[in-house]
């Protein structure tokens, strides 16, 4: 169950600018209020630190606000898939010393995607409804288990930013449930959802088909859930909406493709993404690929440079290894040899390779544009999963950005970037 739809939203976005600590506290504390939280056990859906958030500001923001009414305040960070977070990791993540999986009377869960024991089966969505949804991608029964805490608590609060992103359309909202703290199942189907459709085409549009997936999936939790969304940058926050979790995510969503999309009037070349230390292996690095894509002429290159990052991915490597880095044709027109493969796995894929054809006839793969690694992960490698290889120490990007058919990103992973002219805001 959602929270009433006729709530409203309290919040504020700027298209320029960034809101100081003091609106800040002011948008949470007025949207916190009305919720009816008194004497309720609170379960805070917070992100990990793959994503760029004021977490330390919201957890004293949080603890201010709501640790005198509640009868708990708990935290769950939505990991989906990645790996589990140390008390050290936690203890960056929110500004307090965890010890033991707890901030004082706080306690921080991670979520446990590999822990069938967590989960708690909230039903099926019929293979008929996912047809309608996936407009008729799709046809096939999808089974929705969510970490049980969601179950046990009176009240869910998702505390988290709002990006464009690869699978959904837009990070944030009912996106921290599934896949956030979900189980495998609607995990891989989702993104395989996103794959189909393809990253190019579902990046940084607000309604998709797996947006669609995630909110009637989420309509099967009984349990309230209110939205504090964010809207941040390096350098600020830009927004933040606290209220119905449909209502405040599409206010984000929209400021989000105000600040976090970047319009050139023309494809270029290539490009070279510097990815900030945050990212730790390439299955999140890769973020810097899937953002600029869409910018990235025929024949062009992305570089991901990120001399810090010496694996594929910590949770993930092996499959990886297995299946390597093809476009989505390659995957479908060979589905007897890949089809046994978790669709997570598959998409990822994909959306690190971009689009590109596949001649089964002549066993001929021919991706629109060459994905190089400038990192620390080996040339051999590199060559094994199908992707091309750079020394990092020979990448210099100043050297890059003389160059006017080469965009240079820096902290890249966060900003989309398309061709063309954004959409009419008003």
């Amino acid at each position: 169950m959602i929270t009433d739809r006729e709530m409203s939203v309290v919040g504020r976005g700027l298209p320029e600018g960034f809101l100081d600590s003091e609106e800040m506290a002011r948008i949470a504390r007025d949207g916190l209020a009305p919720l009816p939280l008194d004497g309720r056990r609170v379960l805070v859906i917070i992100p990990d630190g793959t994503r760029t958030m004021p977490m330390p500001f919201m957890f004293e923001t949080l603890e201010r606000e709501l640790g005198p009414r509640v009868a708990a305040l708990d935290y769950l960070v939505a990991l989906g898939t990645h790996a589990p977070m140390t008390d050290v990791q936690l203890s960056r993540l929110i500004g307090h010393p965890v010890i033991d999986g707890a901030a004082g009377l706080r306690r921080i869960f991670n979520h446990r995607w590999d822990d069938r024991s967590i989960f708690k089966e909230l039903g099926t969505i019929p293979a008929r409804e996912i047809s309608e949804l996936t407009h008729g991608r799709l046809n096939q029964d999808v089974p929705v288990a969510l970490n049980r805490l969601a179950t046990e608590y009176d009240h869910v609060l998702i505390c988290g930013p709002v990006f464009p992103h690869e699978v959904a359309g837009f990070s944030g909202g009912t996106k921290y449930l599934y896949p956030g703290i979900a189980a495998p199942e609607i995990i891989h189907f989702t993104h395989w959802l996103g794959a189909l459709i393809t990253s190019f085409e579902v990046i940084g549009t607000a309604h998709t088909a797996v947006r669609a997936v995630i909110d009637r999936a989420a309509a099967m939790l009984a349990t309230p859930v209110s939205l504090l969304a964010l809207v941040v940058t390096h350098e600020g926050t830009a927004g933040l909406f606290c209220g119905d979790p449909h209502d405040a995510w599409r206010q984000a969503a929209a400021l989000s493709a105000r600040r976090h999309i970047v319009w050139l009037d023309t494809p270029v070349d290539k490009v070279l993404a510097v990815m900030p230390m945050m990212y730790d292996d390439l299955w999140t690095a890769a973020k810097g690929a899937y953002k600029t894509e869409p910018v990235v002429a025929d024949g062009g290159e992305i570089t991901i440079f990120a001399a810090h990052v010496t694996e594929v991915s910590h949770v993930h490597g092996r499959l990886i290894d297995q299946i390597g880095y093809h476009c989505r044709d390659y995957f479908l027109a060979q589905w007897d040899r890949f089809g046994h493969v978790p669709g997570g796995i598959l998409a990822h894929s994909t959306h690190v390779k971009g689009l590109g054809t596949f001649d089964a006839r002549r066993n001929i793969e021919t991706p629109r544009i060459t994905v190089t690694l400038a990192t620390g992960i080996p040339e051999a490698r590199c060559n094994r999963i199908n992707l091309g290889y750079r020394n990092p120490s020979g990448v210099d990007p100043e050297a890059w950005l003389a160059d006017d058919n080469t965009l240079v990103v820096p902290h890249a992973g966060e900003q989309l970037f398309r061709v063309g002219q954004p959409p009419d805001q008003t």
